[in-house]
């Protein structure tokens, strides 16, 4: 593969660094146009000038003016002026939609979530899905009424991406196998009597703890999960059974009258 050619700079474009700063000057206060920094060759005939901004409210940026010379020309002119940032400038971060910036646990008290549209953790329930929102298939209206009878009246239910996804995060998770818990823990989650399972295909590796002694009572723990807090767990040493107390009711203890 050829190497690419270095771009030579135009020696009437890289001259013209009065005209770039007039210009910049033009775009904003005299004051915050700084020293001449340099020139860069950005095509051929076409270069641009930076110059450093003296306002403290920009530290790091720098005016760019954007130079070109027309083909056998030998008049320069202004293409573009901006002011762009450094190498360290202070710029604002980068810009994320809302849908991306939503984190676990953000759902909070008031706040709504939209479902996202072909959402791959659904799929339509009994009830025929988006489908059944349509009036023209009268079919649909009767399924619906016969389905919500027996119960089964949910639109959308988890699609096999959706269980895999949220298995894969719930073993990956304080309730999975790989953490320093469950290997210091006396046995697995599935052995103890605190251990309430799921219903459905997650119900095979998955479950609820159910002790308000352990950290994850009322979380989803996995079947080789395990905690200190085992109903296996017994105490070696139990309390003595003191007999009942005796009461003496026939003598009298006369320094109480004294």
């Amino acid at each position: 593969m050829a190497a690419t050619k270095a771009l030579e700079l135009d020696e009437a474009c890289a001259g013209a660094v009065d005209l770039a700063r007039a210009a910049a000057e033009r775009r904003a206060d005299v004051m915050t146009v700084g020293e001449h920094l340099e020139c860069v060759a950005e095509d051929k005939r076409v270069a641009t000038h930076y110059f450093a901004c003296t306002h403290p409210g920009y530290h790091g940026w720098r005016w760019a003016v954007t130079v070109v010379r027309a083909a056998r020309a030998k008049i320069v002119t202004v293409n573009e002026v901006c002011l762009v940032p450094g190498e360290d400038a202070l710029v604002a971060p980068v810009w994320v939609p809302w849908a991306e910036r939503v984190e676990p646990g953000d759902v909070t008290a008031g706040v709504l979530m939209p479902t996202p549209d072909n959402d791959p953790r659904l799929e339509p329930g009994f009830t025929g899905g988006d489908e059944a929102r349509d009036a023209d298939p009268a079919e649909w209206s009767q399924l619906r009424a016969l389905v919500g009878e027996l119960g089964l009246g949910r639109e959308r239910v988890l699609s096999v991406y959706g269980r895999d996804e949220a298995a894969d995060r719930w073993v990956d998770g304080d309730g999975g196998p790989h953490n320093a818990m469950t290997k210091q823990s006396p046995a697995a989650c599935q052995q103890c009597a605190y251990f309430v399972r799921l219903e459905g295909s997650l119900g095979r590796e998955f479950g609820v703890c159910a002790n308000q002694f352990s950290p994850a009572d009322g979380s989803v723990v996995s079947v080789d999960h395990g905690c200190g807090a085992h109903s296996d767990v017994v105490e070696p040493n139990r309390g003595v059974d003191l007999p009942r107390p005796v009461w003496d009711t026939i003598s009298v203890d006369e320094a109480l009258f004294d």
